[in-house]
């Protein structure tokens, strides 16, 4: 229950085992083409507009009543829900990844932040411009975002000292050090100012590397949410994408004791940048949650 970055700027990349995985089946079937493409379509977003609701109602009510191992249950199953209300399926590791850790993917979409959240709940860091949002900036004061200004170094760092503290605490935290989203088709350059609370917390940094895919394996575009593409935008087109696969691979971690930031930022850029290039592959399909409203399900 977190929020989107901002988007691409004209920059060029820097140079630079078989895994279990689990298979999130999405709530509804396909949702282009046919004659119940249209259905399924305003299906999907009537569910997402609730879900919304739920969610906001959530963090309200209840969020604050329980504690931290609840909260992070609530945000792993409502990310999940969501992504199934989409329609998107999720390719991820099985296992649990430990904590504290900083998590750190490429970035494509507002999507990534539930495609993250529903193998690994994570506080993200974000823009602070998030924060004015209607609604969901709302949500995001009330679910542990790191709000950072665009453009201020002391803002960095602020954020970054939150980010340590919170990775001291024994929390997972989430960034997307490219700063801004692409297409898929190429991994921008990491941003090292955004790995520098691992190094101060002296804790491990994550890699993961995520794609979307159509059903027969192949890079898609319908999650990205680049270029003058609108939210409303960015949601129309997932809700009638067909057969859309979010895949998250967990790499070697990486040490962040005693680290230097842009050499550790390199690092995790490599790796996920391999990853990227290398095939899928096998993977173990499990069924999607259900909704569950009840307290006692937290």
């Amino acid at each position: 229950m977190s929020a989107p970055h901002g988007r691409p700027k004209g920059r060029q990349p820097q140079p630079g085992a078989a895994q279990r995985r689990t298979t999130v089946t999405p709530f509804l079937g396909k949702g282009d083409g046919g004659e119940g493409a249209p259905v399924i379509f305003a299906l999907r977003l009537a569910r997402v507009g609730l879900h919304l609701g739920y969610g906001l109602a959530t963090a309200a009510l209840v969020y604050p009543l329980v504690g931290r191992p609840a909260q992070l249950k609530l945000k792993q199953r409502w990310s999940r829900q969501l992504l199934g209300m989409l329609g998107v399926r999720l390719q991820a590791e099985t296992a649990p990844l430990p904590s504290p850790t900083l998590l750190v993917a490429n970035h494509i979409s507002w999507l990534d932040i539930y495609v993250i959240n529903a193998l690994a709940p994570a506080a993200f860091v974000c823009k602070e411009d998030v924060r004015g949002w209607p609604l969901i900036g709302w949500l995001c004061e009330r679910t542990e975002t790191v709000f950072m200004p665009r453009g201020s170094r002391r803002g960095a760092r602020e954020a970054s000292g939150i980010v340590a503290a919170r990775l001291r605490q024994g929390w997972q935290v989430a960034v997307f050090p490219e700063g801004t989203t692409s297409d898929g088709s190429e991994i921008l350059p990491f941003h090292g100012a955004l790995l520098q609370g691992a190094i101060d917390a002296g804790c491990r940094v994550q890699p993961l590397a995520l794609r979307y895919t159509d059903e027969d394996g192949r890079p898609s575009t319908a999650a990205a949410y680049c270029g003058d593409t609108s939210l409303l935008q960015s949601l129309r087109k997932l809700a009638s994408a067909s057969g859309l696969h979010a895949r998250l691979d967990v790499l070697p971690p990486l040490d962040g004791r005693g680290a230097e930031r842009r050499e550790l930022a390199a690092s995790a850029w490599r790796e996920i940048r391999n990853s990227l290039n290398r095939k899928d592959g096998p993977v173990t399909s499990v069924e999607e949650e259900t909704p569950d409203f009840s307290l006692a399900a937290m």
